[in-house]
């Protein structure tokens, strides 16, 4: 068996379309011969950093999404409803995403060497702002999102100590950064290593392109279901 190609994924859990490309990629982890590597940075720093604009921030993008997220869900099964305000929730709110994204970060340094804790919280804090409609950026808010991922008050308070500590400052930098080198000016963006070269993906609809580049089969949103049709 060829050894196992390293994709990682960059996130931000304030970003919509970061949600489906993260369900989809670990629907796919034990599908493809692919070893993931999930990498949360901060989608303000991406902007900032590449000279980037939001698409809410020009009106007809912003109507557009709206719809496109809407249809996505129902695609991708993933339970996405976009907030009572999604301006706020993405643009006001989102700049606060620092304090959610470094929370997960602590989570992933707490775990070492795994990813199953960080790949629940995720998922908690995007179903908070992007199925529930409910804040991200408090602590008492985190470590409810912690709780249903199903770490104990022990962990929750151990991991928000360690999320406001310089060296979980420092990593949330550093993860931002190596997107920025690589060429990111947004999320979620995915990176396949190939031969020794790593191959840029952006956005949730790459997905064919990607498992052609990587050799194998795209099998569509729901591969488990696709693969029982076979």
């Amino acid at each position: 068996m060829t050894s196992k190609k390293v994709i990682e994924l960059f996130y931000d859990v304030v970003s919509p379309y970061s949600w489906l490309g993260f369900e989809i990629m670990c629907r796919y982890r034990n599908v493809w011969n692919i070893e993931l590597k999930l990498r949360p940075a901060f989608l303000g720093g991406i902007m900032q950093g590449s000279g980037n604009k939001p698409p809410g921030l020009v009106p007809n993008k912003f109507m557009y999404m709206t719809k496109d997220l809407n249809r996505l869900a129902q695609y991708f099964d993933v339970p996405l409803q976009p907030p009572s305000d999604p301006f706020e929730a993405m643009f006001k709110k989102g700049t606060c995403s620092l304090s959610a994204m470094r929370f997960v970060a602590a989570v992933q340094e707490r775990e070492k060497g795994g990813d199953k804790q960080v790949e629940q919280v995720s998922r908690e804090l995007w179903r908070r702002i992007w199925s529930e409609d409910k804040d991200i950026t408090e602590p008492a808010s985190l470590s409810e999102a912690a709780k249903k991922a199903g770490l104990s008050d022990g962990e929750i308070k151990e991991v928000l100590q360690m999320s406001t500590s310089k060296e979980i400052k420092d990593k949330l930098k550093s993860t931002t950064q190596d997107a920025l080198d690589i060429g990111a000016f947004g999320f979620p963006l995915v990176v396949c290593h190939v031969d020794g070269k790593p191959e840029m993906f952006f956005g949730s609809d790459r997905f064919e392109l990607m498992a052609h580049c990587i050799g194998e089969k795209w099998l569509g949103p729901q591969p488990g279901k696709s693969a029982a049709k076979l």
